[in-house]
């Protein structure tokens, strides 16, 4: 049907060809990472085929994001017209947003061709069954799905890693941090860097033999992964030596910063440093930022789905992803797996229609040719140093203005004297986003209207989240049993209207 190399192919031709030079990374001198979804389907002709032939697919990459950073708190507004978090996940998942509402558009009020049918609901949308959507990242995500343990067989491709720099205010706002100058060879598991590419040996017929800290399914006295009380050391002791007789030697460092309210990093030497399963904040240059991790978010969205709040009112059900692919970085399957799924898995009790959902995680073969790594390969031995790429891009496949390009949250080139107009706004910035929910609402004839949204006079952004009941009830669920510790802005952030 597919693989995670198709996934990754489709996505790096797609940023070389309908992305703008405006935004990329300056050749040689910087590096930026890359998510995208992508919508498959089968071919039209599927039902004429025989039935012992592999399912036919199309494959469409229906959003993209590139960036590497986040504002730090000081500088969130409350007008709702700057991009707190521009890492590329969230870009890319911001950007499938107004996907969405655009393919709401062309089933709510022109009647034309959608992603969306009619649900059994009144005036409610859901997406057609034989659709699925696939979530690519050239990179393992920010957050706990990046403390990766380090075997003793492997590669030391950078040099013992300072146990000071996570305190280092000088280190990048992007989550992908860079140990100080003297030490710039040594670096954290969220920058596809110098180190070796891939943790795990493959085999010829290209499956990987993943690391384990204990099988899921080999009984009662596996380690329990996603709890929070175990360092990657203590569950290392407690396994026992790593497949293949090799010994955890250390872990893949997250510049992340745990979030206050959870138990912290140990900070100790070696494979003790982190303690798993933890939420945490994207880390900010001396300005602490209020951003959730990469992994905490993609974790929220295997449970609430992809859609959001506001989008929710026309939604029978979630739009939930069916599959994470990460492109050719260090990786691990059940590092992975503890942060995207394990850490919530317990959760119940949950409305109809949402669910801890058993997401697909693969990982490609191919390297993202802007990624960090790619970047440091080809500069050599030239001088200079290699810097994150302060813009993002963002790409949606709607017809009006697919692209937009922000440096600090904000279009590119906006000067301090433009923040506050209109043409100082993100296309996928909360302001934007709420103006194209609300022309979707004007398009439509109030007696159509889902209920959710007639019982009371809606004025303002926080009103239309908080009048999205059932989405609002799992939000609140999923928190009080897996993710109490969430960082939320204040409800004044969200009273724009």
């Amino acid at each position: 049907m597919w693989t995670a190399d198709d996934i990754a192919r489709l996505c790096y031709e797609h940023y070389r060809s309908m992305l703008p030079k405006q935004g990329k990374p300056e050749p040689n001198r910087e590096w930026t990472l890359l998510a995208a979804v992508v919508k498959i389907q089968p071919t039209a002709d599927q039902a004429c085929d025989r039935p012992d032939r592999p399912v036919q697919v199309t494959k469409e990459v229906v959003s993209m994001g590139t960036g590497t950073k986040c504002i730090g708190q000081s500088k969130m507004r409350k007008s709702g017209d700057i991009l707190n978090d521009s890492h590329a996940e969230v870009i890319a998942r911001r950007s499938f947003q107004r996907y969405l509402l655009h393919q709401l558009h062309l089933a709510a009020t022109l009647k034309e061709d959608s992603i969306f049918v009619p649900g059994t609901q009144r005036e409610l949308w859901k997406l057609r069954p034989d659709l699925l959507f696939v979530f690519f990242s050239s990179h393992t995500p920010c957050g706990d799905a990046s403390i990766i343990p380090m075997l003793e067989f492997e590669d030391q491709p950078c040099c013992p890693v300072s146990r000071d720099w996570a305190n280092n205010p000088s280190v990048e706002a992007s989550g992908n941090l860079e140990a100080p100058e003297d030490k710039r060879k040594c670096e954290d598991s969220d920058s596809p860097v110098t180190k070796k590419m891939r943790l795990e040996p493959r085999t010829p017929d290209g499956m990987a033999h993943h690391q384990s800290f204990g099988n899921q399914e080999s009984g009662p006295n596996s380690p329990d992964v996603s709890s929070s009380n175990l360092t990657a050391e203590e569950l290392a002791t407690v396994t026992g030596m790593a497949p293949g007789g090799a010994k955890v030697v250390d872990v893949y460092r997250t510049g992340a910063k745990c979030v206050p309210g959870e138990a912290g990093d140990s900070g100790k030497p070696g494979a003790a440093y982190h303690r798993v399963g933890l939420l945490r904040v994207k880390p900010g240059r001396g300005d602490r930022t209020c951003s959730m991790s990469c992994s905490d978010k993609l974790a929220r969205w295997n449970v609430l789905g992809c859609q959001g709040a506001l989008l929710m009112h026309f939604l029978e059900e979630p739009i939930y992803l069916s599959a994470v692919v990460i492109g050719k970085c260090p990786y691990s399957q059940e590092a992975m797996q503890r942060a995207l799924i394990g850490r919530c898995q317990n959760v119940s009790a949950l409305p109809e229609g949402f669910g801890v959902q058993e997401v697909k995680l693969q990982q490609s073969d191919l390297l993202f040719e802007q990624s960090r790594c790619a970047v440091q390969a080809k500069k050599a031995e030239s001088q200079g140093r290699l810097v994150p790429c302060g813009a993002a891009i963002s790409w949606s496949a709607v017809p009006e203005q697919p692209l937009d390009v922000t440096a600090n949250g904000f279009p590119q080139g906006t000067t301090k004297k433009g923040i506050g107009r209109l043409q100082a706004r993100s296309r996928i910035s909360k302001v934007e986003l709420f103006r194209s929910f609300q022309k979707l609402l004007s398009s439509i004839s109030e007696d159509k209207w889902p209920d959710s949204l007639r019982v009371q006079k809606l004025v303002t952004y926080h009103e239309y989240k908080e009048a999205a009941s059932t989405y609002q009830q799992a939000w609140s669920t999923l928190r009080k049993q897996a993710f109490g510790s969430w960082i939320r802005n204040p409800p004044d952030y969200q009273q724009f209207k």
